[in-house]
């Protein structure tokens, strides 16, 4: 454990102890945001992406251990275990060259070199090998007998299959090509003969290559999404003549018949043997680095659209857009309850806008609408404009909302659950409208890679990309914090410390008993445990809560220190929480003990100041040009507003209102080079793009952030 320790610090740069004290924590069933937030005097103020990189971290190490241990049995069983081998076996510190130290010794199917030994040819492959010999016909005829190798020919091709594999097994060798191919190995994909029509979409891959250690993540996932699909045929390999040169430099010693033999099963074992292990070696750590990086786009799309302003507790009437089956309009109160829904015509064909005004207006007097919420989608612009011309309160917000996933949801189990007599375009409508109250309470019912944000997220490793995806709600759901009472139990399976089971048994608590007037009634909820209790209650509120700590993110086992505080200032709580001056009395040295320090102090007087403050920014409505609603309304040069809905290495994607994404190509996002767009931009960014190109047909639009770019016509 110690060297895993050292090994991680020496990985991130950390202290032993801050490492130590992190995975001593993670091991007694903490959560990062617990640590990172609750526990900052242990780790030297960690934050979550150091925490969740010790995680990680010292799993692999973890796993690398279990490996090296079974591999350690395995040889030991074999008896062929020797002081050196296990030195190097216990020293090894990756899993390739694990492997590469296990592989002489690895179970194989029935090869060459094996039925090569039966025919007792192994003698004659170690003479050869010594390549001192000069006459191998000779030497070869000695090994005919009748049960194995028929002529001398015979003999000679078994005695280079076993050496093709000793070539094959040479941990120095492997270690040359393995260099070889990641430095200048190059990837290549063709056209698979008669797939031209079907394979259009992977056009600029029919005649490719390029280095494969610069190719980009989404280049390599394009090309192996074509080689899945039976389009593409891919081959990985460096310049075969400079792989069999670095193999013969180092295998053939002399210049004789028994060098030109060992020359011949240094090519063989290269094509057969070690090109093939390579290549295999090669897709799998490229594909690894391809599914990091994508998925680490996800990610840090997904953030910004978790964290987007919410609009908060408000009337809000939620419209799902569309032509030819009309508008689902729901109405919905200040918690997201279901009051009414409707079905309204305002768009071609059937278009009864007179009719669908009058319903709107009604709508908006009877339930005291504060706010219309629109999906972007199909008659998104159209519905906007609709709505626009109703005489309605001006001080009524209007507002497009991001659809995407909300088909997903109203098809869900989860929304089946919460409306079983709706239909799913009821369904649909209200999750619209929800996102415009709180997106992070809504969008955490949808499976966060259907919420379409990503890049290839279909073609990434689903484990990490879950793992990772996860990680991120559960930091945004417990920086923002969650109301207890009114909570679903999406919302509170990512809370610190609780998870689906104990998320229901909350809902169920209070479906039986009411709201929760107390934090500490947590524990009266079944199975809620004291470890489960410790993780999860700083990161729960109870709005106009009978203690004002329990509406904060004060953790509750502070509650005493803080009482201390405000009585050493001749205060009571709520006094200090809303007089800053009292507040400022308080000097911070005075609590420091060995569990408690300055990080944590300073943290608790910052939320006694703003007790359950939202991080969130505060909502902002935000409208597209009007004179624009197709795409062949765009002329080049014009300047238009519009909104980041997706951001990847190659650029960024901008709804500008006529529905379809522009992109901004990186090398327009700024007027200094970028290799990265998320330098610059973020999901729900507002921008002020410049039209570089339009076309129609294909339905592409080129956008610039540029101050000046230079326009083609």
């Amino acid at each position: 454990m110690q060297t895993h320790f050292n090994q991680i610090s020496k990985d991130l740069n950390l202290t032993h102890k801050q490492v130590a004290s992190v995975v001593e924590m993670l091991d007694e069933g903490s959560t990062v945001p617990f640590i990172s937030r609750y526990r900052k005097e242990r780790t030297g103020s960690l934050d979550e992406v150091v925490i969740t990189s010790i995680r990680d971290r010292i799993g692999q190490l973890r796993d690398l251990q279990k490996r090296r241990e079974t591999i350690l049995k395995t040889i030991i069983e074999q008896g062929n275990l020797n002081p050196e081998l296990k030195k190097q076996i216990e020293s090894a510190m990756t899993l390739t060259e694990l492997e590469d130290l296990y592989l002489p010794f690895k179970p194989k199917r029935r090869t060459r070199a094996m039925a090569a030994r039966e025919k007792g040819l192994e003698p004659l492959a170690k003479l050869i090998f010594e390549q001192k010999s000069n006459n191998i016909e000779t030497e070869a005829s000695n090994f005919i007998t009748k049960d194995g190798a028929q002529t001398w020919e015979d003999a000679l091709a078994g005695a280079r299959d076993i050496i093709a594999e000793w070539i094959n097994e040479n941990q120095d060798i492997r270690r040359k090509i393995r260099h070889l191919f990641s430095k200048k190995g190059i990837i290549t994909s063709k056209l698979i003969k008669g797939k031209e029509i079907e394979g259009q979409k992977f056009k600029d891959y029919f005649e490719w290559s390029e280095e494969i250690s610069r190719i980009p993540s989404h280049r390599l996932l394009a090309m192996r999404r074509g080689e899945k699909e039976s389009i593409l045929s891919i081959n990985i390999g460096p310049d075969e003549k400079e792989a069999t040169r670095l193999i013969e430099q180092h295998f053939v010693l002399a210049r004789n018949e028994s060098a030109e033999e060992v020359r011949l099963a240094c090519q063989d074992s290269y094509k057969r043997l070690l090109k093939p292990s390579m290549e295999t070696e090669i897709r799998l750590s490229t594909k690894e680095r391809a599914d990091k990086e994508a998925i680490l786009v996800f990610a840090d799309n997904l953030k910004p659209l978790l964290l987007a302003a919410p609009l908060g507790q408000k009337n809000v009437m939620a419209i799902d857009p569309g032509f030819r089956t009309g508008c689902k309009v729901v109405c919905l109160d200040q918690q997201g309850k279901l009051l009414q829904f409707e079905n309204i015509y305002p768009n071609e064909p059937q278009k009864k806008e007179v009719e669908a005004g009058k319903t709107i207006s009604h709508l908006v007097d009877q339930y005291k609408i504060e706010a219309i919420a629109i999906g972007n989608g199909t008659a998104g612009r159209e519905t906007v404009n609709f709505v626009k011309n109703i005489s309605l309160p001006s001080s009524l917000i209007i507002a497009m909302v991001n659809e995407s996933g909300a088909s997903i949801y109203s098809a869900s189990e989860v929304a089946r659950e919460e409306f079983p007599d709706q239909d799913i375009t009821v369904r649909g409508a209200v999750s619209i409208g929800r996102r415009l109250m709180d997106p992070l309470a809504e969008l955490v019912k949808i499976d966060a890679k259907s919420i379409g944000v990503g890049q290839y997220q279909h073609d990434v490793d689903q484990n990490e990309l879950k793992k990772t995806l996860d990680d991120v709600v559960t930091s945004c759901v417990n920086s923002v914090g969650v109301e207890l009472n009114t909570a679903s139990k999406q919302l509170l399976t990512y809370v610190s410390g609780l998870g689906p089971q104990l998320a229901q048994s909350i809902v169920d608590y209070r479906n039986s008993n009411g709201a929760f007037k107390r934090r500490s009634d947590l524990q009266k909820v079944p199975r809620l445990g004291g470890k489960a209790f410790e993780q999860a209650a700083g990161f729960l509120r109870i709005r106009n809560a009978r203690l004002p700590l329990d509406n904060s993110a004060v953790h509750p086992e502070r509650y005493q220190l803080v009482n201390e505080m405000a009585k050493s200032v001749n205060s009571d709580l709520q006094v200090l929480m809303t007089n800053s001056a009292k507040r400022s009395e308080i000097d911070l040295n005075n609590y420091v003990n060995e569990e408690v320090g300055l990080p944590t102090l300073k943290d608790i007087l910052s939320e006694l100041a703003k007790p359950g403050r939202d991080p969130r920014e505060s909502f902002a409505t935000f409208a597209f040009e009007d004179s624009i609603n197709e795409i062949s309304d765009l002329k080049l040069g014009m300047r238009v507003p519009g909104i980041i809905t997706n951001v990847t290495k190659f650029g960024a994607f901008v709804d500008i209102g006529v529905h379809q994404d522009g992109l901004i190509h990186v090398s327009q996002i700024a007027d200094r080079y970028i290799s990265d767009p998320a330098e610059v931009v973020k999901i729900n960014q507002k921008v002020n793009v410049l039209v570089m190109e339009v076309d129609v047909k294909r339905k592409r639009i080129s956008l610039s952030l540029k101050k000046n770019p230079v326009v083609q016509d």
